[in-house]
C-alpha cells in the first residue's frame, strides 16, 4: 500500500490538504480502528488553525454558535454547503477573513 500516493490523490479530490491524513491510513492499513474524521472537520479545524483563532473567535468571526462550531470540528453535524464554500474561500484567500470582521 503506497500510502503517500494514496494521501495525494485523497488530497487532490477533496481541494486541500487533509494533515492527519497519512496516519489515518497508516492505522487503517495495521487494522487500528479509530476516529473517523470527515475532510469537512479537517477543513473547518485547517482554516480556524490557519487564522489562528480560537474556537471563540473564529465563531465571532463567521457569526456562529461556538456550540456549532464544537459540533462541526467534532463531526456530529456537518456545515451547510454556504458555509463550507465560506470556508474554502478563506483557505485560498486567508487575507478575506479581515474583510469578514467588520
Amino acid at each position: 500500500m503506497n500510502i503517500e500516493a494514496i494521501a495525494k490523490a485523497i488530497e487532490t479530490d477533496a481541494g486541500f490538504e487533509l494533515p492527519e491524513l497519512r496516519d489515518s491510513l497508516a492505522e487503517m492499513h495495521a487494522g487500528i480502528n479509530g476516529r473517523t474524521t470527515t475532510a469537512e472537520q479537517s477543513l473547518i479545524i485547517l482554516v480556524r488553525k490557519k487564522l489562528g483563532l480560537s474556537q471563540p473567535a473564529f465563531v465571532e468571526l463567521i457569526k456562529t454558535p461556538v456550540a456549532t462550531l464544537r459540533d462541526w470540528e467534532q463531526g456530529r453535524f456537518t456545515p451547510s454547503g454556504a458555509v463550507l464554500c465560506l470556508l474554502k474561500i478563506i483557505d485560498n484567500h486567508p487575507d478575506l477573513a479581515k474583510e469578514l470582521a467588520v
